[in-house]
């Protein structure tokens, strides 16, 4: 099945059935003794409680007949289920507990796994993965539940076994009972696919309220909403798309309360007449009807907490569930395993070859039918207006997507047959939008090679590379301050001083293959990062001699790269010149059309 194929009714119960024990497998995994012995003592739990009915009929049958032994017996049964219902019960509660606050841990730390290791970030960026996406992690916190609410289902229905046989030792036709109850399983169990359904349709306007929430009340667009003073249309707009997300689901939720409160009428009509039926019909003793009306009391209860388990559960096997499951077909997928090895040394470079991409969920052609050689120990600059391409060839370079058409090749061999992981660690670089990690700068810095996370010496002097000393410099204590406002403490940096210290953790990396810097100084002034670019280009070359790496700058201000050996310039998904500066000035072409306009700028 396709990531984005929603399954057919005929498929529907087979995948939930296969959701459930796939969640099983992984809890039993977690917390093997914890879910056996959960089980085990949810099942004992239903035994005293269901029994209840049977002490009744002995103690009625006792009194009428004047059995002091059988109304003793009777009495201590009362008692010791009674007893054994309220200890278990708590024993039960406490052992739960214990199991869930595990469990939820394994769970939460699965699904943020599941997302991390998927190589490509597809699903970061398509509207259809981010609203499934955005439903599992408003459910994660509660999946621990699914095992309660599967025991607690498991315990009722024991329980309705009990009360059914006690109710056929009275007249069989009272087995009649549980067929009448069947509607409301019917009607609670579809409740929650029906609003599943609905859920999902109206998914985006759910995560569009969220996000104007947020907007509304969060730092990052503080200043923007209060300058251009949107704080009012911000909860208008938030409004209409809660009511655009509300308004369907309540509907469905009135649709199916109706349904239920018919098939619940119609259960109590025909337990009033098992009762008139025992009473009058068969003229039972005392002890006989007692039973009835106990146990089709509690049968009542437990159909009632047997489909409202059933429903709860079934709305996790129909989703949050399922859509677990999905991810981790989905991340199965996309493991990479390559057959090749990425070489550690680059000696004739890497070779788009007709390259095609559209992005997944889209037609329209991002880069198309691009052929390109980026030699071995060189320093390429990419430049173009925006949208013209420049990042999506970056992201396919680094494999965080599969060329539509085309091959890429390093030395020859297909950049597919790399395994992502293998080959990642041949890359280094910064990008323009960048995340701050708010840790201490030590670590924030220090991410960009795990193996050195903790080093000193290599954090300095990745920082020194990026010429962040300045940003370090006004830290209260240096690269061991905590960053983020946010934070006891934590040091508020500017947008620039942030973007300094990722370049810092692009640098991380000593000897990487292939070095990407897509934008990264895009939040200082041209002179700068035309200075900062004169260095990385004279760093480039001097590592390059070592192992041929290549150095990718992006860049759409033209007179910072001219230092580059190869230009490439891209126009509407397309490679419009290629060449060093010199070469491209004199074709009087798209750059040097557009150098002159900035450099006109500028004086």
């Amino acid at each position: 099945m396709k990531p984005s194929d929603a399954p057919t009714q005929d498929d529907e119960l087979p995948s939930a059935i296969r959701s459930l024990v796939r969640m099983v497998k992984l809890g039993y995994a977690a917390e093997p003794k914890l879910i056996s012995a959960t089980f085990a003592m949810m099942m004992f739990t239903a035994l005293p409680d269901a029994l209840v009915a049977l002490w009744l009929k002995l103690l009625a049958s006792g009194i009428d007949d004047k059995r002091k032994t059988l109304v003793m017996t009777a009495a201590i049964g009362l008692a010791v289920s009674a007893t054994a219902s309220w200890w278990l019960k708590v024993v039960f509660e406490r052992l739960t507990r214990k199991f869930k606050d595990r469990v939820s841990v394994a769970l939460e730390s699965h699904v943020a796994t599941l997302q991390a290791s998927v190589a490509t970030i597809e699903h970061h960026e398509r509207p259809d993965y981010l609203d499934r996406l955005a439903m599992l992690r408003d459910q994660v916190f509660a999946l621990d539940h699914l095992y309660d609410s599967l025991f607690s289902t498991l315990g009722w229905i024991v329980r309705l076994i009990i009360v059914i046989l006690l109710l056929a030792s009275v007249h069989p036709a009272l087995i009649l009972l549980a067929v009448v109850a069947i509607p409301t399983v019917m009607a609670s169990s579809k409740r929650p696919e029906v609003e599943r359904q609905v859920q999902e349709s109206v998914a985006v306007h759910d995560r569009q309220a969220k996000h104007l929430f947020q907007l509304a009340t969060t730092a990052p667009a503080g200043k923007e909403v209060r300058v251009a003073q949107i704080g009012p249309q911000l909860i208008v707009d938030r409004r209409a798309a809660w009511e655009q997300w509300y308004a369907p689901m309540a509907k469905a939720r009135w649709t199916s309360a109706w349904v239920n409160a018919v098939a619940w009428a119609f259960f109590g009509a025909a337990y009033v007449g098992a009762i008139v039926f025992v009473a009058s019909g068969l003229k039972e003793p005392a002890g006989s009807v007692l039973l009835v009306v106990a146990a089709g009391g509690r049968l009542s209860a437990y159909v009632g907490a047997a489909v409202g388990e059933l429903g709860f559960l079934r709305s996790f096997w129909l989703d949050a569930g399922r859509k677990l499951c999905w991810l981790e077909d989905y991340a199965a997928r996309l493991a990479s395993h390559g057959d090749l090895a990425v070489p550690p040394v680059l000696r004739d470079g890497i070779e788009f070859n007709n390259v095609s991409f559209s992005y997944p969920g889209t037609s329209r052609l991002v880069l198309e039918d691009v052929s390109l050689h980026l030699p071995a120990g060189t320093v390429i600059a990419i430049v173009g207006e925006n949208g013209s391409g420049k990042t999506t060839l970056v992201k396919l370079l680094a494999q965080m997507y599969a060329p539509t058409s085309g091959t890429i090749t390093v030395d020859g061999n297909d950049l597919a047959h790399f395994a992502h992981s293998e080959w990642r660690n041949e890359l280094a670089g910064a990008f323009q939008d960048f995340f701050r990690f708010e840790f201490h700068a030590i670590t924030s810095v220090g991410l960009g090679d795990l193996a050195h996370l903790d080093d000193r010496v290599a954090v300095e002097g990745a920082i020194a590379r990026a010429g962040a000393d300045d940003v370090v410099a006004r830290l209260d204590d240096g690269i061991d301050t905590q960053l983020g406002a946010s934070w006891e403490g934590g040091a508020e940096l500017s947008h620039g001083q942030w973007q300094k210290l990722a370049l810092a953790r692009g640098f991380m990396r000593a000897d990487p293959l292939v070095l990407v810097l897509d934008e990264p100084t895009s939040a200082l002034d041209a002179e700068t990062e035309h200075g900062l670019f004169e260095r990385y280009a004279s760093a480039a070359r001097n590592g390059a001699a070592n192992n041929g790496r290549i150095t990718i700058l992006v860049s759409h201000r033209f007179s910072t790269v001219r230092m580059a050996d190869l230009i490439v310039v891209l126009d509407g998904a397309c490679i419009a010149e290629v060449g060093s500066h010199e070469e491209l000035m004199a074709n009087h072409g798209p750059y040097s059309e557009l150098y002159t306009i900035q450099a006109e700028g500028y004086r």
